[in-house]
């Protein structure tokens, strides 16, 4: 730190206060009974100020610059304006010793040898407090809430804004030593408050806002007048009886002096945001000087270490801006470091540091070594084992005990110094001397070793990293590059004023000066960018920089050099330049450069730096090929430049290597058809052919597919052209391409078929299939498109086909609910099984879901598809035994469906005498098994339920009886107990009313038949109506042997007249039964009706006689008496006989079920069809 003098005056009155203007441009100083204001530029006064009668003893400026106030030992306050006006006078009751503005507030503070004044100019008045003790000094916080007062008994008091004491700080010497001059810390980093406390004990002591004192008191050993902070807070300025002013660090170690004068320092001042100190003395001189704190520091490759705050050490890593402080507590004079160690030179000894680990990243030292003397040297240099102190002329080498070991004398001035490393304990120095001679030192060698002599003096200098070559700045700002071993002047520029060499690449070195930084690599031109500063090393692409204090890393891409290389194909010395730190494009551009000179080791290396696999993989593909025993570097060429998109380059190369066919793939690849044309010329017509194709596929893929159509039908590619029409739903395009193929090219056409089908164009389809006579795939599509009338016209034509049609068609049939149609398509199709287990699915579908209605339809078809098979001599006992079980089942469901009506449903559709007799038939009927979903319990509690109703108890409750032993459901449950216990009240006989009776033998059967549906005498089966149930009215006769069924319809149809007789029947009605008994008392009834004589038979027989009839019975039979069932072969007619004639009975013609005529009408009318078999009424077929 040096103190420059830069203007001085002097008044004939004691200096006892200054005051800067904020903005630094004038200064006020307190001198007698006046205030002089001057320019702190050049020291010019600009005018004196009176006002006050006696001597002024302070003087204050406010922050905003807009006022300032002087306190006088006459009792006055004066407050002046910016423009030198009093505007406002106020006093006290005694002189005024300090004044003091809030630098928030601007609230004006005046002390007295009794009372403070606080006064601002939003008050009328002045606030006044008494003091205990004459008051020689104030100071505001920073935030403007607090005043500290210093005492002259030794106390300091900390004051509000309203002067109310809030802290009380009491030094040890109490009024021995009063306090003269106390500050706050104006630093805006600080966490707290810290007050600076100067009292003529001659100690400086630090507070903190609570009165709590920070570290210990600070001997001075002077009576210090005056203490104030630079603006920042980092130093102090201290001045009083030494008679000078003495520069101490915030925490108080001084640092030292500034400036020598010839009395007391009565006041100093720190001009505001500058280095610039104010010194006021008693024998009233002014002196103004500036404050040159000079860089004290070291760097060794990426290591820098510079003093800061003087007495602390930062090292900082260049490369990861890592930094550490190192903390000394005393001046730092100089620092040195070298690889690991780091030399400290304070007041009074020497530190050398040691990293803790050989990590180049550690940034962690600790004391090695202390060499506690004194000494005095223009620049230290610090070596594993030695410390180097230069001292103008010589050089003394120490070790770290302080022993010299070795001294030499130079013949001039030492003007630079460095070390260029070397073994530990042999390192090597290049001094540079102002004579221009510059030599090489070793520190254990006693001879100096001399390199060159040049006629200017040196300033810097740099070897290089073989140590071949030698860089001098001097004084004229030259750099001077020399081969060291022929002394040679290899080359110089202009402009330089300090330089460096790179590490890592012998040929480049950079200089700076003139505010540009300058590169050269080998003799190339210099590159130029603008920069601040003076390079002090270059690593790689970074460029250490000091300008002003800072030290930092200026990352220079490498590019302007390596281009200069690759301008000469110099690509290998290129690679290295690259390599210290180039851009993404530049490494690009040397990889191409070198892909295209061939020099494909650099390329390889260039392209791995950009990952760049597609050139890699070229570069790998052309070294394999020359491992193979290629040699033309055309054809390598013509490769590289098709890679870089040089592509007519690339096929003039191949032509020029007779290799067209290469240049021919690139442009087709490249979609480049038009190029390739004009390549290929006039050539062969089969290579325009693949050309058009190729064109056609490209055109494809960037999705135009109107143009690939068209090129590839001109190229000859009609299945592609046919894809792309049909995947786009093109039918115009399909039918002109199918309409001009040739019948032969069946490959195409069978395509065009199938876009045709899936486009929903049949018609178009079946044409194509027909032009090429495809007849197999013509019946699929009719049966596909579901065209039955034309796939039935082409099966008459084709009878081979009819299997490819029936099938489709019957399972088409199934789907749509139309099962006869169906059954009819599986006959032609002679899939007689397929028809019977379509059926059998169905008819359990039914089952399972309680559709009985359906499942007795389905079993019904089921016996009639069985009794078609039957026809077959081979299936025909089983499908007649088939025919027999279904049709029971049929008979046994469709009862069942109006008792699980009756059970499941709310409401009742069928009257109770009619669920009364279902009931009975079923469990008649029921003998042996169950068919699967009919239920004997709703079965049973039906009948139970209607025989109650109709008057027949016993049978009531003997259905009572029998559900007591089966498993009843939970909701019939309390039904049935109920039912159980009331039908015990009733009489325990039927109502003879329901007593069926045998028509054949006129036996009254029982209710309950343990024989089933036949009668208990003549075992003759009962016949019941399809709708009621009822017994009815006929009596089934036999033909006797000879008699066939045409013969007997004949014979019936004659219809022989009978002679009348009267009263010869005798008719019992009932409510619900209307029975004919032929009279006992009539007597040859044989004779008049042949028919009824064969009604007899022999009594008491368990088998069952059936009637058999002959001609003459026949003959005498009327024809509406008789109803036959003519079932088809191999079953035989069945015939019977209504013994009631006028009881009109209907049979339908196609199930042969028998109705009561009414029923069947009604029911007609109802569903339109029978009720059995759903045959509708406009149904011709029988």
């Amino acid at each position: 730190m040096r103190a420059v003098l830069t203007w001085r005056d002097k008044v004939e009155q004691c200096v006892y206060d200054l005051a800067f203007k904020p903005d630094g441009a004038q200064l006020i100083v307190a001198a007698g009974s006046r205030l002089l204001v001057y320019d702190t530029s050049d020291g010019t006064l600009l005018q004196p100020l009176k006002g006050h009668k006696d001597t002024v003893y302070c003087v204050a400026y406010a922050k905003d610059g807009k006022r300032f106030a002087s306190g006088s030992a006459d009792k006055s306050v004066i407050i002046w304006t910016s423009k030198l006006e009093g505007i406002l006078k106020y006093t006290h009751n005694d002189s005024i010793q300090c004044v003091s503005y809030n630098p928030v507030t601007h609230q004006l503070a005046s002390c007295s040898s009794s009372d403070i004044g606080l006064w601002s100019p939003e008050q009328k008045s002045v606030s006044k407090h008494k003091s205990s003790s004459k008051i020689t000094c104030c100071s505001w916080t920073n935030d403007g809430q607090y005043l500290a007062l210093g005492m002259f008994n030794g106390v300091v008091s900390i004051r509000n804004k309203n002067g109310e004491e809030k802290v009380k700080i009491e030094r040890p010497g109490g009024s021995l030593s009063p306090i003269w001059s106390i500050s706050w810390n104006p630093s805006r980093e600080e966490r707290n408050d810290i007050l600076a406390v100067a009292d003529w004990g001659q100690k400086l002591s630090f507070y903190q806002l609570s009165g709590k004192q920070i570290g210990k008191d600070h001997s001075l050993n002077f009576d210090p007048c005056c203490i104030s902070y630079f603006t920042k807070g980092e130093y102090i300025l201290l001045g009083g009886s030494d008679k000078q002013v003495s520069l101490f660090t915030k925490d108080g170690v001084r640092l030292g002096a500034v400036g020598e004068q010839t009395s007391w320092v009565w006041t100093c001042k720190v001009k505001p945001d500058s280095n610039y100190v104010v010194v006021g003395c008693q024998d009233g001189t002014i002196s103004f000087y500036q404050l040159i704190f000079s860089t004290v520091h070291g760097l060794y490759k990426d290591r820098y270490a510079y003093r800061d705050s003087m007495t602390d050490v930062i090292v900082q890593h260049l490369i990861t801006e890592q930094k550490v402080r190192i903390k000394c507590k005393e001046l730092v004079k100089k620092i040195a470091i070298y690889k690991n160690r780091l030399a400290i030179q304070l007041p009074e000894k020497i530190l050398i540091y040691e990293l803790y680990s050989e990590d180049s990243l550690d940034m962690r030292y600790r004391v090695k070594e202390k060499i506690a003397r004194k000494f005095e040297c223009n620049l230290l240099v610090v070596c594993a084992d030695h410390i180097i102190l230069c001292q103008e002329r010589r050089l003394q080498c120490l070790s770290f005990s302080g022993e010299k070991e070795r001294e030499w004398q130079m013949e001039s001035l030492i003007r630079y110094i460095k070390v260029i490393g070397g073994p530990p304990g042999r390192e090597g120095l290049l001094v540079g001397l102002k004579n221009g001679q510059i030599l090489k030192i070793f520190v254990d060698n006693l001879f100096a070793i001399v390199l060159l002599k040049q006629a200017t003096a040196v300033r810097c200098l740099d070897m290089s990293a073989s140590r071949n070559k030698l860089a001098v700045v001097d004084e004229n700002d030259m750099c001077l590059v020399y081969d060291i071993h022929t002394k040679e002047l290899l080359f110089q520029e202009p402009n330089a004023n300090s330089v460096a060499w790179n590490t890592q690449c012998e040929d480049m070195l950079c200089f700076s000066g003139g505010g540009y930084l300058n590169i050269k690599a080998s003799t190339f031109p210099v590159h130029q960018q603008k920069l601040q500063g003076f390079v002090v090393g270059y690593n790689g692409s970074k460029i250490f920089c000091l300008h002003v204090f800072s030290m930092s890393a200026v990352e220079v891409p490498q590019s302007a050099p390596m281009y200069q290389y690759l301008d000469r194909k110099m690509f290998r010395e290129a690679y290295q330049i690259a390599c210290l730190g180039v851009t993404d494009t530049d490494w690009r551009e040397l990889a191409m450069e070198a892909l295209e000179g061939l020099e494909f080791e650099t390329a390889k290396k260039a392209f791995t730096r950009v990952q760049d696999l597609r050139y890699l993989e070229l570069i790998n593909s052309i070294e394999e090929r020359k491992k193979r025993g290629e040699t033309n570097n055309d054809l390598f060429l013509a490769d590289v430049f098709s890679y870089q998109g040089k592509f007519h380059e690339a096929a003039k190369l191949y032509k020029k290597s007779g290799h067209e066919n290469l240049a021919l793939d690139m442009y087709t690849e490249l979609r480049m058809f038009e190029y390739a044309k004009d390549f290929l010329g006039s050539e062969d017509p089969k290579e325009t052919k693949m050309l058009i194709a190729k064109q056609a596929d490209w055109a494809r893929n960037i999705n135009e597919p109107k143009a690939a159509v068209e090129m590839y039908i001109s190229a000859g590619e009609h299945c592609k052209a046919i894809e792309i029409s049909g995947d786009h739903g093109w039918v115009d395009m399909l039918i002109d391409i199918a309409r001009k193929l040739d019948k032969a090219e069946r490959e195409p056409l069978l395509m065009c078929a199938h876009f045709f089908k899936k486009l929903d164009n049949p018609g178009y389809a079946a044409e194509t299939y027909l032009k090429i006579g495809d007849l197999k795939s013509l019946v699929q599509l009719h049966v596909e498109t579901q065209r039955w009338d034309e796939a039935f016209a082409l099966g008459e034509k084709h009878p081979e086909f009819k299997d490819d049609i029936y099938v489709p068609y019957a399972q088409w049939l199934a789907e749509n609910d139309r099962f006869e149609e169906a059954q009819k398509a599986f006959h032609k199709a002679g899939r007689q099984g397929e028809a019977v287990r379509v059926l059998e699915q169905l008819t359990h579908n039914a089952v399972v879901e309680s559709r009985f209605s359906d499942a007795a339809y389905y079993y019904w078809m089921l016996s009639m598809q069985c009794l078609d098979i039957a026809q077959d001599p081979a299936q025909k006992e089983v499908m007649l035994g088939k025919f027999h079980h279904f049709q029971h089942l049929a008979e046994l469901y469709h009862g069942y469906h109006a008792i699980h009506r009756y059970v499941e449903e709310p409401f009742s559709f069928h009257l109770p005498e009619t669920l009364f007799n279902i009931s009975r038939f079923l469990l008649h009927s029921l003998t042996k098994d169950t068919p699967l979903g009919i239920s004997k319990v709703n079965t049973l509690f039906t009948l139970a339920k209607q025989s109650k109703a109709l008057g027949a108890y016993k049978l009531a409750r003997h259905a009572y009886d029998k559900l007591q032993g089966l498993q009843i459901p939970a909701r019939f449950q309390k039904s049935i107990e109920l039912g159980s216990l009331t039908i015990r009240s009733k009489p325990f006989h039927d109502s003879e009313e329901l007593v069926p009776l045998c028509y054949r033998c006129s036996t009254n059967n029982p209710l309950l038949n343990n024989l089933g549906n036949v009668c208990i005498n003549c075992r003759q089966p009962f016949v019941f109506s399809a709708s009621s149930y009822e017994v009815l009215h006929l009596v089934e006769f036999c033909l006797e042997e000879g008699i066939t069924d045409e013969e007997a319809v004949s014979l019936i149809d004659l219809e022989a007249p009978r002679l009348k007789r009267e009263n010869k029947w005798q008719e019992i009605t009932s409510n619900n039964a209307q029975t004919l008994r032929l009279d006992e008392s009539m007597d040859s009834v044989g004779e008049d009706d042949p028919f009824t004589a064969k009604l007899s038979f022999e009594q008491g027989g368990s088998e069952f006689v059936p009637v058999v009839v002959s001609r003459s019975v026949l003959r005498s039979m009327s024809r509406r008496d008789v109803l036959i069932k003519r079932w088809p072969p191999p079953l035989q007619w069945q015939y019977f006989r209504s013994l009631l004639p006028d009881a009109s009975i209907t049979m339908c013609p196609s199930c042969f079920q028998m109705f009561h005529s009414e029923d069947y009408e009604l029911l007609l009318l109802q569903h339109t069809c029978c009720p059995y078999c759903r045959r509708r009424v406009d149904d011709p077929s029988p």
